[in-house]
């Protein structure tokens, strides 16, 4: 049961509103692989009591609707209500229970968060699969936070394996710096207005007009609520950042670039006359000063730096064809190009403006039906977050790997990619029996190959 609380209520953001709605709801799913079985049931209560609850009031709230606005409410959280502890047949081998770890994933992607409760639930996974001895598997609402405030939540719960006392170190975020010329301010000035109309334009046309059909995305409705298959591939994070260096990109650039390219491969593969097929991405991007993870006591802070929150947008990016570029290495550089001249835009900016009007002057559930349509009528969704460099801990079971999912996107191909201990995951959500999983593995790792050799070829090159 749950009790109320008389405390006030915080209002939901603009974005949480438009996730957590009748026409799209959203979710993140974090999947943590152990080392060694999973043997923490006799401490699940206690850490989420002491260490999970006190991360964010977020957490021990539900969501009600006052006067046609969304606000959290604090209630009394019964721990056993978030707590799940499937039952797989015993004795099968690890590949036969991937299929079973595959099969909950895509259930748990489709399922309604239940009434009253706080919008979060843990699912302990103690059957061991190839990539894990047991796996545990966070599921939280987006409107509770963006991939960065979980992100930061769920490494606040965590420890370092090698030594605990000690705090988890990220990636260096250093971006290239570009030479600046007499007439930059101007030329940046004049090139943002361009690019702005442009780019805000071609976002709300792309509202009206949907992507082809490819062997990536298929024509039915309500893919959200259709069976989903899910499959995981792992990058060395140096190779990525020696050809990061070659190019004079950034990291997000190459696997992004790798991924356009790797798609297009599979997409001619499979039909050849899909090659110059019009294919969009959304991909997200963080809003915040970029940084490294905050603790969350300073991001909870008002007019933190790094708050927490929903706070991205996403870049309409359209995928190059096959026949657009010279060779492999140019899906690299078209990406460093395209991005850079979305960031060199207010687009996003407008966009969240006129969302804020039509929620106004119409309601949340009529921004919600834009960023459904603008996200159906794409053909893939692309997010990324920046983990530790050291392995993580959760009550001294080490974490050999995770990735993340962001179930209710209403598309058939959804990529999430992670850094963790010197290695990259891409993780990809697929509608079921549209996307052949190891036949794009496939391709993937083909692209990277054929993008190794082309930057091999040539000498480094700066911005």
């Amino acid at each position: 049961m749950v009790f109320e609380n008389l405390e006030g209520l915080e209002p939901v953001s603009p974005n949480g509103q438009y996730f957590s709605s009748d026409v799209i709801t959203l979710s993140v799913l974090a999947v943590l692989e152990f080392e060694i079985p999973i043997d923490i049931e006799s401490q699940t209560m206690s850490l989420l009591k002491n260490v999970f609850l006190p991360i964010s009031p977020r957490f021990s709230s539900i969501m009600v609707e006052n006067d046609g606005k969304k606000e959290w409410k604090r209630v009394e959280v019964k721990l056993e209500d978030h707590v799940n502890i499937p039952t797989f047949p015993s004795n099968l081998s690890p590949e036969s229970y991937d299929e079973y770890l595959e099969e909950y994933l895509s259930k748990l992607s489709t399922e309604r968060y239940p009434q009253g409760k706080p919008l979060w639930g843990v699912h302990i996974i103690k059957y061991p699969t190839s990539n894990a001895a047991g796996n545990i598997i966070f599921k939280f609402h987006h409107a509770l936070g963006d991939g960065y405030s979980l992100m930061g939540a769920l490494i606040s719960t965590l420890q370092r394996a090698d030594n605990p006392s000690l705090p988890l170190t990220f990636p260096s975020r250093q971006r290239s710096k570009s030479k600046k010329r007499d007439n930059f301010f101007v030329t940046k000035i004049f090139s943002s207005a361009c690019n702005t109309i442009s780019d805000f334009w071609w976002g709300i046309s792309k509202t009206l007009k949907e992507d082809d059909p490819t062997p990536i995305k298929s024509s039915n409705d309500a893919i959200e609520f259709r069976p989903s298959t899910i499959a995981t591939m792992t990058f060395s994070l140096d190779q990525l950042k020696s050809i990061k260096n070659k190019l004079g990109v950034t990291l997000n650039d190459v696997l992004t670039g790798m991924i356009f390219f790797g798609t297009r491969l599979y997409m001619q593969e499979i039909d050849r006359s899909s090659s110059t097929a019009d294919c969009t991405a959304m991909v997200l991007l963080n809003t915040r000063i970029m940084g490294d993870y905050m603790p969350i006591e300073e991001m909870i802070k008002p007019n933190s730096k790094m708050p927490w929150g929903n706070r991205f947008t996403f870049l309409h990016v359209p995928i190059p064809n096959l026949t657009e570029l010279s060779n492999a290495e140019d899906f690299i550089r078209n990406t460093h190009k395209m991005i850079n001249r979305k960031k060199n835009s207010l687009a996003a900016y407008f966009t969240s403006r006129l969302l804020e009007i039509v929620n106004k002057f119409g309601s949340h559930e009529a921004s919600s039906r834009y960023i459904h349509r603008t996200l159906k009528n794409s053909s893939m969704v692309i997010s990324n977050m920046i983990g530790p460099v050291e392995q993580m801990s959760l009550a001294n079971h080490p974490i050999k790997g995770f990735y993340f999912l962001v179930p209710g996107l209403p598309q058939g191909f959804d990529i999430t990619i992670v850094s963790y201990m010197g290695k990259v995951r891409l993780a990809f959500k697929m509608e079921k029996g549209i996307i052949d999983p190891q036949k794009l593995k496939s391709c993937m790792e083909n692209a990277l190959d054929m993008i190794v050799k082309d930057s091999n070829k040539n000498p480094k090159r700066n911005n």
